[in-house]
């Protein structure tokens, strides 16, 4: 008879406590002008008749801030006379369509640019279309569609279309040539986000290269000129845990990106590639921000100077030139030191001090050849941001980098958003 009076007891403690859960209401959408309302319900997971959660709405915060279209976004709770609560969330637009301009110099140190535009908020539900030309040498250009909530919060799809064409070096021997470089195909990726902190992307491309020998040394075995179709298979794996407050960053993101690439030509051949790139960013005091990146990549290991990883400025190692040396294994890590000197209701100004570095395992070489300070190269420098709040991506750079190993180098990289 007791353990039936606690049951019941324990029972209509659970009812009790069940009934008291706060219940939300409504949830409305405040400062959304571009943006779909309808659109950002059915991204979050906060919603009429569902228990009020704090944990879920920040998390919901979270992601839409993950959104190109918005800058900041937070919420408020009021209670109805009912004894329900309704939720406000505030959002903060970006704009989103935006041209862009990258100065740069080339291979052989001649001028080049590359001048685009895209929408990140196309019909009012983040889908980004964007174009590009380039000049580098050569002419160059690429269209992309990317639509992550296509069909539904979770399903989305991306396709492009580039067509490039730049002079790159060519290493073999101990000396270099210079060839033209063509690469051009369509790209189809699906996109899944598996939970809030993880996602997937999986598709193919089909594409053709082409090397045609410009200038430079020459050897036998080193074909003057190639023209190949070749098809590719990629899978990217994601997972982000990240704070964002305007340009503020705390958190830890980790992006997977394997690929493999079939070819109709041995001069050419098939390979494997894959690389990771784990990035940890550390809010310190008011205006501070530490962000480091270390990338770890690795592909078949033919000797080949056609090798897939490369040492440059725009993407590893800054200051270190333009495409000087080529790998099958790379190791590198970057770290800066971000300070917000000046912080408007619209601009920002930050400085910041960096290090890079890097190492390579050579084309057909060993993982010895890391250690190798031939291949080691170690870079600090200093550099300025020029951000708009308002503008997605926003972020004018320039970084100076100057080298303390061996056959230093040094230089100026100019580019649009944070490095990493």
């Amino acid at each position: 008879m007791i353990k039936t009076y606690v049951f019941f007891i324990l029972f209509f403690i659970f009812l009790f406590g069940a009934a008291q859960q706060p219940i939300i209401a409504d949830v409305k959408i405040k400062g959304a002008k571009r943006i779909r309302t309808s659109f950002i319900k059915k991204l979050i997971n906060s919603g009429a008749g569902f228990v009020l959660d704090s944990l879920v709405l920040e998390e919901d915060i979270v992601r839409l801030k993950r959104l190109p279209s918005v800058s900041h976004a937070y919420y408020q709770t009021f209670k109805t006379d009912l004894g329900s609560y309704d939720v406000i969330i505030n959002i903060e637009e970006n704009f989103t369509l935006i041209p862009f301009a990258n100065l740069f110099t080339s291979s052989n140190d001649d001028f080049a640019f590359r001048i685009g535009l895209q929408e990140f908020n196309l019909l009012g539900k983040n889908i980004t279309l964007g174009g590009f030309y380039q000049y580098d040498v050569f002419n160059s250009y690429g269209l992309n569609l990317r639509a992550p909530y296509l069909f539904s919060k979770e399903l989305g799809l991306s396709v492009s279309y580039n067509d490039f064409a730049t002079q790159e070096p060519i290493f073999f021997n101990n000396t270099t040539a210079d060839y033209k470089y063509g690469n051009n195909g369509l790209e189809v990726m699906g996109l899944y986000e598996v939970n809030f902190k993880n996602r997937v992307e999986l598709g193919f491309s089909l594409f053709t290269e082409d090397y045609e020998y410009l200038s430079g040394a020459t050897q036998s075995d080193i074909p003057q000129k190639l023209n190949v179709d070749k098809h590719l298979i990629k899978l990217i794996y994601g997972f982000e845990d990240i704070e964002y407050h305007y340009q503020y960053l705390n958190g830890f993101r980790s992006t997977l990106n394997f690929q493999y690439v079939g070819s109709t030509d041995d001069n050419l051949p098939k390979f494997l590639i894959g690389f990771n790139d784990f990035i940890f960013y550390k809010r310190l005091g008011t205006n501070g921000n530490w962000a480091n990146r270390l990338r770890l990549g690795l592909a078949s290991n033919m000797k080949t100077p056609f090798a897939p990883f490369s040492v440059d400025n725009n993407l590893n190692i800054r200051g270190v030139g333009n495409t000087i040396d080529r790998g099958t294994a790379a190791i590198v890590f970057n770290t800066e030191y971000r300070h917000t000197i000046v912080d408007k209701k619209w601009f920002v100004l930050q400085g910041n001090l960096f290090v890079d570095g890097g190492s390579w395992r050579n084309a057909g070489g060993d993982f010895s050849d890391f250690g190798d300070h031939e291949n080691l190269r170690v870079y600090p420098g200093v550099g300025l941001r020029l951000i708009h709040k308002r503008i997605f991506n926003a972020i004018f750079r320039i970084d100076y980098g100057h080298g303390i190993t061996k056959n230093p180098s040094r230089g100026i990289v100019f580019g649009i958003g944070q490095y990493f």
